[in-house]
């Protein structure tokens, strides 16, 4: 049987490297032609008997492989099969330490892509850019590669070397190469700015310590003598539900943060749980590289006309993934809804328009901290959103 309260829980916001490992009952009551997979046996026992390197068959790693094409047919980026190794390395990725180049990709317009370099990694140090296209990774072709296994040749021990072949978005192609070192990835810093009167919070993803993070930021300001906050979302690639939810409502008086479809638990409304920061002038700035998560945020608030968006378009993944668990140590990572923001925008494949349009030579924060000083004894909510 469904549980809702657990299917809620379960619900993930992600780009593919950002993920909350959940266990769930598997046990749909749509029917199947049964005779619809007899052939599948029927070619594995051909195979079996008349391959002719036996030894080269390993019947577990058959499944897997029969079970990875599965999915793979539904040609869907954020769908993925993993067997128990693959899952292990998936994993290890969501620590909040671990060894590689420091980047969060995904696959768009079937081309693997980053999503957005960490800040202080060896990618951004290399030159990475949100948008950047990985043709090639030392020297092998990425087309029609999954994500776990481009992150597993990406990744590798410190001090080695990988050397990514990249298509920029101003159509230049070079080969990049990257040490490998240490990651650690903090989902929050903050600072004061323009004479201590502005708040500057920058949120780089939305795991399980980011609204944690995020209150101790806002606490450690004196938030009656500021006048507004910028939180800086470029090159944040999402995290999870949960997160964007309690984050949006540190900022959202009340209402509705995100709707979300999907067949498991049809039509679900995620209201604000309270507001209890001041109403100040807010500026979130954005870029190519925030999604997911990161949008759902942006769009809440300012759906709410409680911020304004500065930057340029916004990634746009609008769907939301589950992850199946099974008893050998397998998993399936499989795409079961949408969301749309407030207003009823959807997101996915679109992504969100800033009120402002920062242009390339332009500083966004710089022009966050004018439109913050313009607008300085003012509150929030101010009609100033497109609501997109």
């Amino acid at each position: 049987m469904r549980n809702n309260s657990i299917i809620k829980k379960a619900l993930l916001l992600l780009i593919p490297m950002v993920l909350l490992i959940v266990a769930v009952n598997v046990g749909g009551k749509q029917q199947t032609n049964p005779n619809l997979f007899s052939p599948l046996p029927q070619v594995y026992q051909t195979i079996k008997n008349y391959f002719y390197q036996p030894e080269r068959i390993n019947d577990q790693q058959a499944l897997y492989g029969a079970l990875k094409g599965l999915v793979q047919e539904l040609d869907d980026p954020y769908s993925e099969f993993f067997d128990p190794t693959d899952l292990k390395n998936f994993e290890s990725s969501l620590e909040g330490e671990f060894s590689g180049v420091g980047i969060e990709i995904s696959i768009k317009d079937k081309a693997l892509t980053v999503i957005a370099p960490l800040a202080g990694t060896p990618a951004e140090a290399a030159g990475i850019q949100a948008g950047d296209k990985i043709l090639k990774i030392d020297g092998d072709s990425t087309e029609g590669i999954t994500l776990s296994k481009a992150a597993m040749k990406i990744r590798g021990e410190i001090g080695t070397t990988v050397t990514l072949t990249v298509l920029h978005k101003d159509g230049t192609q070079e080969d990049v190469p990257i040490v490998r070192g240490k990651i650690t990835v903090v989902s929050v810093t903050s600072k004061l700015m323009d004479d201590n009167k502005i708040g500057y919070i920058q949120l780089s993803r939305f795991d399980s310590s980011a609204t944690l993070e995020l209150d101790k930021a806002l606490a450690s300001f004196d938030l009656d003598k500021l006048d507004g906050i910028i939180l800086d979302m470029r090159n944040n690639p999402g995290g999870l539900l949960s997160a964007a939810i309690s984050v949006s409502s540190r900022f959202v008086d009340k209402g509705v943060i995100v709707s979300t479809k999907s067949r498991m638990s049809g039509d679900q409304n995620y209201y604000s749980t309270g507001n209890k920061v001041p109403d100040l002038p807010l500026a979130i700035l954005i870029n190519g590289g925030t999604a997911s998560a990161a949008e759902i945020t942006a769009g809440a608030i300012r759906d709410h006309n409680m911020g304004i968006l500065i930057g340029e378009q916004s990634f746009g993944k609008g769907v939301i993934q589950q992850l199946f668990n099974y008893g050998d140590g397998s998993a399936l990572k499989l795409t079961i809804g949408e969301y749309k923001t407030p207003n009823g925008f959807a997101v996915q494949g679109v992504g969100l328009t800033p009120d402002i349009k920062v242009g390339k030579d332009d500083d966004p924060l710089a022009v966050a901290t004018t439109w913050i000083e313009e607008h300085a004894g003012k509150l929030m909510p101010m009609p100033i959103g497109e609501g997109k």
